[in-house]
């Protein structure tokens, strides 16, 4: 294996760095700035069972470190995800591709990841928890063991592919979650997603966002992120997919050591377009810096006291 590459869920990256969901839309216009074929592979923009528009408008808020985000899952929904973007996204990206899935029902979940568990080019479903279950009360799903495990449950009854659960930070115990999904079926976890935040404008002493809260994501929250990684990759024994607040070839490194086996980039792809390749080319010079021959070899390497 070359130095950079790693296997996620038994496929081979040939590099650790994925842009993450809703960062990255379905990898046709950062084609036009650079060849995405240097990235392991990318996360594409969340996916629902039906279109959505998504939340009033403003959706963003910027932050010191940070931004703030409502965009509300506005996609295509599944059927034109496939019908239109899969073919556009396979002319400008030849690797497995990882396939992001929301739901706002246990049977949205399963029809969702059933029908691109077919797709050719589609090689992780990885599912997030984060959305709202309408038939129970409004509560994400994962926020509760027993909620997300019945997600996963249902997803993997139907899929053939890698599962890989995204988990939301905004809970007491992240670790107790994990290990539910991973009894459940998980062959992987991604985390973390954003942390709830808000904005106030001065002037109008109203909340900056229309939906008054978003998900806080950025630089700031790098430190919270790689303290769950570092939990639950010592929970659970599947491979642990490492995201908040990275922005250099030091945070993909840090978030190694602490358990993950890739790293996605989110939030830095909106700032700079460029981040996730500048990373990738990064790393080498990083590695050598810090005496790392082979990336596959640290994940989880971190010493105790």
């Amino acid at each position: 294996m070359d130095r950079l590459s790693v296997n996620l869920c038994g496929i081979t990256l040939d590099n650790p760095v994925i842009p993450a969901s809703g960062t990255f839309g379905y990898g046709y216009e950062f084609a036009e700035i650079y060849d995405i074929n240097c990235l392991g592979t990318f996360s594409f923009k969340g996916t629902t069972k039906q279109p959505r528009f998504g939340n009033p408008t403003p959706r963003i808020a910027e932050c010191t470190a940070g931004m703030i985000n409502a965009v509300g899952l506005q996609n295509p929904g599944v059927e034109k995800v496939i019908a239109e973007e899969l073919p556009r996204l396979k002319q400008v990206f030849h690797k497995p591709v990882m396939a992001n899935v929301s739901g706002f029902s246990v049977e949205d979940y399963a029809f969702t990841c059933e029908q691109l568990d077919k797709e050719e080019q589609v090689g992780w479903l990885e599912v997030n928890v984060s959305c709202p279950n309408v038939h129970g009360g409004g509560m994400s799903f994962g926020t509760r063991p027993e909620a997300a495990a019945e997600v996963t449950r249902a997803v993997k009854a139907v899929t053939t592919k890698p599962v890989i659960i995204k988990l939301s930070p905004n809970v007491t115990d992240i670790t107790e979650i994990a290990k539910a999904c991973e009894a459940a079926g998980a062959d992987g976890i991604s985390l973390i997603n954003t942390l709830l935040g808000m904005r106030i404008d001065l002037k109008t002493r109203r909340p900056v966002i229309a939906n008054t809260m978003g998900g806080f994501s950025g630089p700031a929250i790098f430190p919270v992120a790689l303290r769950m990684v570092y939990q639950v990759a010592r929970a659970v024994k599947i491979p642990v997919v490492g995201m908040g607040g990275v922005s250099s070839a030091e945070d993909v490194l840090e978030m190694m050591l602490a358990g993950a086996t890739a790293v996605e980039i989110g939030a830095q792809n909106l700032v700079d377009p460029m981040a996730s390749k500048r990373i990738i080319d990064a790393l080498p010079a990083v590695m050598d810096r810090y005496h790392i021959n082979s990336l596959s070899e640290i994940t989880g390497g971190v010493k105790n006291g």
